[in-house]
């Protein structure tokens, strides 16, 4: 994604981006095993994604509705007081949930204030999730990657894939997610707002559910600079020297905030989820919440942040 600050990574040719690859490629198994003791740590607290629908596990209890057959009604439960129930079944057919994770160059920004790079952090999100949910029985895959697998061991299998796999950039392939699926992106989303809003639409006009969690580091949105300072474009290598950075933080972090409330409205109303994730804060933080909006089947509480 484009126009992270602070950032001193070069405009990659294509032996720099193939040793990008490598070194990426390289990291995939540490970051494995920092995904699945997060994962671990966040399951205890996890329950399965219970939807209304058909199946054969009862889940709760309800008032009728008008209209509703009357053969869902149960006489014994709405014996008991003056109301009359019907029972619930919880939604047992396994679901598709598609997990991206940006590989773009300004993914690689890390900040003295942060902990990890996006790209780390946003790495073992996606692996902790992939984890979590092929547990619980989901169809999960990765576009251009993975096809969709209710394998246990998805995560490893997708790692095991994202070794040998290109670098992304930009949005992913989404020509085999099929409509209804659910999409998962973790990004900066850092694009120009327009184009932004533009891929993500092209998107939702599909019948594809998103989530959005987007990563990013505590310096691109406190702009901690001052003085004479350069900033580098790491997707097209252009350079921005601020003579007196401090100069600049006032409308900088303006307009930083109101291109994250634009992103939420316009995600809010789509029915999108939104989640914003500081990498100085713990990433089981952003897959609880992730969590939350996964199982909520009504409207969001978008731009939560984490």
């Amino acid at each position: 994604m484009s126009a992270t600050i602070g950032t001193r990574v070069e405009h990659a040719s294509g032996a720099e981006t193939l040793e990008r690859a490598r070194a990426r490629a390289a990291l995939i198994p540490d970051l494995l095993t920092e995904s699945r003791h997060i994962s671990n740590t966040a399951i205890n607290g996890w329950h399965g994604r219970r939807k209304r629908g058909v199946g054969e596990n009862f889940w709760q209890f309800r008032p009728y509705v008008d209209g509703e057959t009357l053969a869902r009604i149960d006489w014994r439960r709405s014996a008991r007081d003056e109301h009359i129930y019907v029972q619930d079944k919880e939604w047992e057919a396994a679901h598709t949930l598609w997990i991206w994770a940006d590989n773009s160059p300004s993914m690689l920004y890390k900040s003295e204030l942060a902990d990890v790079s996006k790209q780390s952090r946003a790495m073992v999100l996606a692996l902790a999730l992939c984890d979590i949910l092929a547990r619980s029985g989901e169809r999960i895959g990765w576009p251009g990657v993975s096809k969709p697998s209710t394998h246990r061991n998805a995560a490893e299998n997708i790692a095991a894939e994202l070794i040998h796999a290109s670098l992304d950039v930009g949005f992913p392939p989404t020509e085999h997610v099929k409509k209804y699926s659910e999409l998962i992106m973790i990004s900066d989303f850092l694009d120009p707002i327009d184009e932004l809003i533009k891929n993500i639409n092209a998107i939702a006009q599909r019948g594809i559910r998103g989530h959005i969690v987007q990563i990013i580091d505590p310096a691109e949105e406190s702009f901690p600079y001052a003085g004479r300072t350069e900033f580098l474009d790491p997707e097209t290598g252009s350079t921005f020297v601020a003579g007196r950075a401090e100069q600049l933080a006032g409308d900088y972090t303006k307009l930083f905030s109101a291109r994250k409330q634009t992103l939420t409205n316009h995600l809010t109303r789509l029915g999108w989820s939104h989640i914003i994730h500081h990498t100085d804060n713990p990433a089981s933080s952003a897959l609880v919440a992730l969590h939350s909006r996964l199982s909520n089947e009504q409207a969001y509480n978008s731009g939560a942040s984490q």
